[in-house]
């Protein structure tokens, strides 16, 4: 084109000056050449303006036609390529921006997903309590019909949430967790695990609840309570009971004695005497037996896990060491699960209390394969029982606690096929307790 550009230029004959046609090859090479490259084009232009042209040239007059020819090839080629270079920028923010666009589109479509497939009921409400959205699983939580949710108060069905976000000017945001009281649209009260969190927007501020029902889990702990409150006590009235026998047969046995005696014949009170003490071996006879209708099968892996969270804070705070050793691959246990956590427990508790009283403290937890039985020992070296015969017995003297302890620990054990015996080690102690696995128990 340039070439083309300067034979016209060559050809034409006149004072017409045809320089201003290099603009044209200016821009394209500003399109595509380095600005170095683009002012070589440009110094080549305006020799070629001004070879060609019929101008005459002066120094005054030609030198300033060059400066200006060599100023507008150069700004032209220059602005076109700054302008190409723009337009690039552009174009690539434009899909950047495309390319965001998508991902959040697919980040929202997800997150819809997973909010709507929760099993948790989530709600985003205004500061002032009014819903936003609520997923299916809150509609059917508060027992509202779908897509009515957004629009009502939070705070009729949550009521705790009240003052979370009382004054929507306060600068202090909330992520925490409570347990609550709820309430239906149709008036039932539920308990909830509430999870909640406030953030601002520039509408202002907002509210995230993340609710489980928990009302069903509460009643099976009741119940589970129950159940382990009614078996210690007909456990422990049993004992006493036993007892009571032993004392009222001893008196029976007195009494006998001054009958055949005759020295107390036709006494009122001793007669009376005589009547209390058979009332009182009836009352002695009944019969409180643990029922066994609660065992299962229990992955004591499982078990022992649960129970290594619960009592790791006391260990921890009595400065104790504990070695836990779970043989793997041991099989499920027939037991009822509330009654041998409480029996973990129970020896755990001991052995902390023996612990305590000496240094170098160290607890030791071993369930392993016995073959017939599945054996689990709790061991401590916190010196040794003194008089180990007596420890399965009820109201021990000196006993710290009740006495029972240990007693109603054994007949948990024997309630569901299982049993727990002490066996002395070098300063120290250690209960085993015997499980029979669910395989060899017989029970369905």
């Amino acid at each position: 084109m340039i070439t083309a550009i300067a034979l016209v230029d060559w050809l034409v004959v006149g004072e017409i000056p045809l320089g201003f046609l290099y603009l044209a090859p200016m821009l394209i090479v500003g399109a595509v050449l380095e600005p170095w490259q683009i002012g070589a084009v440009a110094a080549v232009c305006t020799f070629l303006a001004e070879i060609f042209d019929d101008l005459p040239w002066t120094l005054r007059t030609g030198l300033s036609r060059l400066v200006l020819y060599f100023a507008a090839f150069l700004g032209t080629g220059l602005f076109v390529r700054e302008v190409n270079r723009n337009r690039r920028i552009v174009l690539e923010q434009l899909r950047e921006i495309e390319r965001q666009r998508d991902a959040r589109r697919e980040a929202e479509e997800q997150l819809r997903s997973l909010i709507e497939s929760s099993p948790a009921a989530i709600v985003t409400a205004e500061g002032d309590g009014k819903v936003l959205m609520a997923n299916e699983a809150a509609h059917r939580l508060l027992v509202v019909p779908q897509g009515e949710l957004p629009g009502k108060t939070i705070h009729r069905y949550l009521p705790s949430l009240t003052n979370v976000v009382r004054h929507e000017a306060s600068r202090q945001y909330f992520r925490s967790v409570m347990q609550a009281r709820g309430q239906r649209d149709d008036g039932e009260t539920f308990l909830a695990d509430i999870c909640f969190s406030t953030y601002r927007t520039n509408a202002g501020l907002r509210l995230t609840v993340m609710v489980l029902d928990t009302s069903e889990e509460f009643r099976t702990q009741e119940v589970l309570g129950l159940h382990q409150l009614l078996a210690g006590s007909r456990i422990a009235i049993g004992a006493v009971s036993h007892e009571i026998r032993n004392v009222s047969g001893a008196i029976a046995a007195v009494h006998q004695n001054l009958a055949h005696s005759g020295l107390l014949a036709g006494s009122k009170d001793f007669d009376a005497l005589g009547n209390l003490i058979s009332a009182l071996e009836r009352i002695a006879s009944i019969n409180l037996r643990q029922s066994s209708n609660q065992a299962a099968e229990i992955d004591l892996s499982a078990l022992i896990d649960e129970l290594k969270i619960v009592v790791t804070p006391s260990l921890q705070e009595e400065d104790i060491e504990a070695h836990w050793t779970v043989e793997p691959g041991l099989p499920p246990v027939w037991a009822d699960r509330p009654s041998l956590m409480q029996v973990f427990l129970n020896l755990i508790t001991n052995s902390i209390r023996a612990l305590s009283k000496g240094s170098d403290r160290l607890l030791s937890v071993t369930a392993r394969n016995g073959g017939s039985q599945v054996v689990v020992e709790v061991s401590d070296n916190g010196g040794g029982v003194a008089h180990p015969e007596h420890l399965f017995r009820p109201f021990q003297a000196g006993a710290e606690a009740t006495g029972l302890g240990l007693y109603l620990s054994r007949a948990f054990m024997r309630s569901f096929g299982g049993e727990l015996h002490y066996h002395p080690v070098p300063n120290g102690a250690c209960f085993v307790v015997n499980l029979t696995p669910a395989l060899s128990s017989g029970q369905e």
